[in-house]
C-alpha cells in the first residue's frame, strides 16, 4: 500500500524559537487547503505559549512554497482561507522571520511577506504569479507586497509573473539578508537567539507602530510605565550583563 502524500504543518520550540515547517515535499510544499487553514490556529496556540519569544516559518527540504496547491483553486475556498493565514501571521504579536531555500512563489510569497523578515540562501527565487493564472490578487497581499518593495517594485512582480533572484530581492527589500546554504541555518540560529533575548515590550511596541497603528501609543506608554524592563536594560547594560526583561506578550 501507498503510502499518503505528506500535506501538513509541523512545529517544534526550542529555546524560545517556534520553527513552523510547510511539509508538502510532493509539490514543492505548496499550500492545501487544510494546510491554509491550519495556519491561524496553529499560531495562536504558539502566540499563547509563554515559552515563544520568536516564530520561524521555514519550508521542508529545499523548497520554501511554490503557492497554493493549484488543484484546489476551482473549489473558490482557497483564496480566503490564504488571506486568513497570511493576515493571521502579519498580527502574530511576536517576532516572525521567513527562512527562505529554493522557490517562494505566488501564496509562499504572501507568507514570506506576512512576516517581519525574510532571510533566504544564495539561489533562492521569488514571484508573485495570479497573471499567469487570471487570479485577482487579494488587496491586503498587494498593500503588504508594495509596502516592502514599493509600487513599482510590487508592480513588476504581479504584471509579469516573473520570477527574481536573491540579488534583485535583497536591493528591493524583499529579503533582508541572503547567506550561502552552508551558512543560512548558522545566521538564523544567531539572529533568533538575539530576537528572544531582547525587550518584548520593544517588540511588540514597534510592530504595531511599523504597522501604522499610531492610535496604539497611549497604550504602550502605559504598558512601559508597568513595565520594569527600562530600568533592566539599564542596569544590564550599567553592569555589563545580559538583560533578563520581563514584559512579554502573555503578560
Amino acid at each position: 500500500m501507498v503510502p499518503p502524500a505528506v500535506q501538513r504543518l509541523t512545529h517544534e520550540v526550542t529555546d524560545g524559537v517556534a520553527t513552523v515547517v510547510i511539509d508538502h515535499p510532493a509539490k514543492r510544499n505548496a499550500m492545501t487547503d487544510a494546510m491554509w487553514a491550519a495556519l491561524p490556529p496553529l499560531l495562536a496556540e504558539l502566540a499563547a505559549d509563554p515559552a515563544v519569544r520568536a516564530l520561524v516559518l521555514t519550508g521542508a527540504g529545499d523548497t520554501f512554497c511554490a503557492g497554493a496547491d493549484i488543484s484546489t483553486l476551482g473549489r473558490g475556498a482557497a483564496p480566503g482561507l490564504a488571506v486568513a493565514a497570511e493576515d493571521a501571521l502579519a498580527a502574530f504579536p511576536k517576532p516572525t522571520l521567513a527562512v527562505v531555500r529554493g522557490y517562494c512563489v505566488g501564496g509562499g510569497c504572501q507568507l514570506a511577506a506576512a512576516c517581519d523578515l525574510r532571510f533566504a540562501a544564495e539561489g533562492a527565487l521569488f514571484g508573485v504569479t495570479p497573471a499567469k493564472l487570471g487570479i485577482v490578487y487579494p488587496a491586503s497581499s498587494t498593500r503588504r507586497l508594495a509596502d516592502l518593495v514599493g509600487p513599482a517594485g510590487a508592480k513588476y512582480l504581479l504584471f509579469s509573473g516573473e520570477l527574481i533572484g536573491t540579488e534583485r530581492a535583497l536591493r528591493t527589500g524583499l529579503v533582508d539578508e541572503v547567506w550561502s546554504p552552508e551558512e543560512l541555518d548558522k545566521r538564523v540560529v544567531e539572529f533568533t537567539r538575539v530576537l528572544a533575548s531582547r525587550s518584548q515590550l520593544t517588540q511588540a511596541a514597534a510592530k504595531e507602530f511599523a504597522a501604522g497603528r499610531a492610535d496604539r501609543e497611549p497604550y504602550w506608554a502605559e504598558q512601559a510605565r508597568g513595565s520594569d524592563d527600562t530600568a533592566e536594560g539599564v542596569a544590564a547594560f550599567l553592569e555589563r550583563r545580559p538583560p533578563r526583561f520581563g514584559w512579554t506578550v502573555n503578560s
